[in-house]
């Protein structure tokens, strides 16, 4: 498996002093052998997928920046695009679409004989698959030059801090970075890399991981829990959810400091969105824009009427939600953030606040109704079928009763407290280390305040970040 929270606090250290010391000369080639490790922590076997598709879209990339024949630039991001695709198609979609094709053949009378093939999905591999992707397309493009050197290539697809869950970097803001020396670090950077550290520990172990058994229990009695109780859960899942993959950026931001690199912003106050226009442009950022920029505009984007981006919309979201996992659920949950999409598009003039303003009274009605409606999505995300999930919004929708247990009432309540706090001071201040602004005494209490919370919740069973499985 990943290295757990231990570990890698050990391995980050040990990377860290090598790199600015023994081998500051040799940063690549350490980041590089780091970020194999730490990969093949989980299984060294999947290396080699990691490996060839560094291999092909290195050497597409080389041949893209020769070749000036459209057709043949075409084949060439074509094989790319098999390649990439066609690992990932395999190790994550091949069950899930044999499996729905027997389906659809069952309801004609037919039972065709499919197979059933023992697939592990390799961790990690549709963050890295979309940024090896987004290299490539770039280079056909002629928005990027083609990287001449392996090893600078190889870092930028398999930097460990941001390996397995992103964000999902570019190339034109990574890549200059990585074949840039790094030839010492900052006070400040030390500072703000090792609070959004902590941060992201207070988001995936105070936060995420303490709601954790709330939301896998009411999940499994989805279908007797009372109203009251699937709120709860619901509400647990969201805040689960945004505090694990948050959490991850945020330990992953802060790693990639340390080591003189800095990566982008992957959240961003999501949850105080006023509309869902909003909340799409602040959740999981670098998913959201490379859906933008290489799906959505290559579909014509809103260029070609009204209709047409509406279903340009619609396409993008279902194959978001299809990029997510290998079920429908997922694709539901995708339509359904393809439908708020258009209808916000329908009525624009609704909730365009800026989303970066600070955090007002007034704002607190749109942004309780968004979060609503986001939740209502999230039953669909974390359902493990449809009918878990329809039995979960017809316990909502009738008022099951049931009930409510007040102890998992009043941790919700201290969870939506702490991050809802967090993330109005980052809003309001208008930065992600907005805490190291405080003043020294209020500053020291926060942050003696974050470590112990850490300590007290650290002590009970792992749970994976949540995103590893995509």
């Amino acid at each position: 498996m990943l290295f757990n929270s231990f570990t890698y606090a050990i391995f980050l250290p040990v990377v860290f002093v090598l790199y600015w010391t023994v081998l500051r000369k040799r940063q690549n080639a350490l980041l590089l052998v780091a970020s194999y490790i730490f990969y093949g922590a989980w299984d060294w076997r999947f290396l080699g997928l990691l490996i060839l598709s560094t291999t092909v879209d290195f050497y597409v990339g080389r041949a893209l920046a020769t070749q000036e024949d459209n057709a043949a630039r075409k084949r060439l991001v074509g094989l790319s695009l098999l390649a990439n695709l066609g690992i990932l198609g395999f190790f994550k979609y091949f069950n899930f679409f044999a499996d729905s094709f027997a389906d659809v053949m069952g309801r004609f009378g037919l039972a065709p004989s499919t197979p059933a093939l023992q697939i592990i999905l390799p961790v990690g591999i549709s963050f890295y698959t979309f940024q090896t992707l987004a290299y490539t397309i770039d280079v056909y493009r002629r928005k990027k030059e083609a990287e001449q050197s392996l090893l600078d290539f190889a870092v930028y697809v398999a930097f460990f801090p941001q390996l397995v869950a992103g964000p999902i970097e570019r190339a034109q803001r990574l890549l200059p970075q990585i074949t840039t020396p790094r030839t010492s670090l900052t006070y400040e950077q030390v500072r703000s890399g090792s609070f959004l550290i902590l941060l992201g520990l207070v988001r995936k172990v105070v936060i995420a991981d303490s709601l954790a058994p709330i939301v896998n229990e009411t999940f499994r009695q989805a279908d007797t829990a009372g109203a009251a109780t699937l709120m709860v859960g619901i509400v647990a899942f969201a805040l689960q959810i945004y505090g694990d993959f948050a959490g991850y950026s945020d330990i992953a931001r802060g790693s990639s400091r340390l080591l003189g690199i800095e990566l982008m912003e992957n959240f961003n106050q999501p949850y105080l969105s006023r509309n869902i226009t909003h909340f799409w442009r602040n959740w999981h950022i670098s998913l959201s824009t490379w859906l933008r920029d290489y799906l959505y505009i290559p579909l014509g984007g809103n260029r070609k009427g009204i209709a047409k981006k509406y279903r340009n919309l619609m396409l993008t979201m279902l194959l978001g939600g299809l990029w997510h996992g290998a079920a429908w659920t997922f694709v539901v949950w995708g339509g359904l953030h393809g439908l708020y999409l258009v209808a916000h598009r329908w009525v624009p003039h609704i909730s365009e606040k800026d989303h970066s303003d600070p955090f007002e009274w007034r704002d607190l009605l749109p942004a309780f109704i968004t979060f609503n409606l986001v939740n209502v999505t999230w039953i669909f995300f974390r359902a493990e079928s449809f009918s878990q999930a329809f039995d979960y919004l017809e316990g909502l929708v009738t008022l099951r009763s049931g009930r409510l247990v007040v102890r998992e009432a009043v941790m919700l309540l201290l969870a939506l407290t702490l991050s809802m706090g967090l993330d109005l001071i980052q809003r309001n201040m208008r930065s992600h280390t907005a805490l190291q602004r405080l003043p020294a005494l209020v500053r020291g209490f926060a942050y003696g305040s974050m470590i112990l919370l850490v300590i007290l919740w650290s002590g009970g069973a792992p749970v994976p970040f949540i995103y590893f499985q995509f």
